[in-house]
């Protein structure tokens, strides 16, 4: 048993199947709230609890298809590149648009962690959770936080932009297609991503656009990490 659950195998299986089951219940429900991907992380951590698996078994496998993120992010490109000459006419607000989506990111999480009194560990484990896996970790890993947290805090992340960003741009009557797509990319990373595709194709590939350069900006910005944690 013990060789089976350490197979890759085992991982990769396991989440498939709590993905497919998670799609077809939001296909067959419609509700926002039984969104796919909160249906089978809640899956797998059932899973792992009732038949006390340890996750370092699942993670051989998972960690395989973490591999898959870098490159499954690069290929939005493709719909950015689609909208080349949006881009070149509105390069500015794109850019502006961006900056302050990481500054306000990374300035609330810092206060709210200094006010509920969190450690440096602590802290440099969230500062990142609003950009994509592969950039939160590698941030986080260098300023010495906890990957399983950080992974943590962008899958929740991504979940309440995916369930909660159509409510929130009716709310703020947000007419304009790219500034949906940059305020989703900014702040859920490619799970919003995929809601933006589904609101409209400038949405999407605006907010492909965002998650690359949020996490080129959020890069950068740690490098001043040290100063603060």
């Amino acid at each position: 048993m013990s060789a089976l659950l350490e197979s890759p195998f085992f991982g990769v299986t396991i989440t498939i199947v709590a993905y497919w089951i998670g799609v077809k219940i939001q296909q067959k429900t419609k509700l926002a709230i039984c969104n796919y991907m909160l249906i089978a992380v809640v899956l797998l951590v059932a899973v792992l609890v009732v038949f006390d698996i340890p996750y370092e078994s699942y993670y051989v496998g998972g960690n395989l298809i973490n591999l898959f993120l870098g490159p499954a992010t690069a290929c939005m490109a493709v719909s950015v590149y689609a909208k080349l000459e949006l881009l070149k006419k509105n390069w500015l607000p794109v850019l502006v648009g961006c900056t302050v989506g990481v500054a306000t990111s990374l300035i609330s999480i810092f206060v709210m962690c200094r006010l509920f009194g969190l450690d440096r560990e602590m802290t440099a484990s969230l500062l990142p959770k609003s950009v994509t896996t592969p950039i939160a970790t590698a941030i986080s890993q260098d300023h010495g936080g906890l990957v399983a947290i950080t992974v943590a805090a962008v899958t929740v992340t991504g979940i309440l932009g995916n369930l909660i960003a159509p409510m929130l741009v009716r709310l703020f009557r947000i007419k304009d297609p790219l500034a949906v797509g940059l305020g989703i990319g900014a702040c859920s990373h490619a799970v919003g991503t995929a809601k933006a595709m589904e609101m409209g194709e400038t949405e999407g590939a605006m907010s492909g656009l965002a998650i690359g350069l949020c996490g080129i900006l959020t890069t950068v910005a740690a490098l001043g990490f040290e100063l603060f944690l």
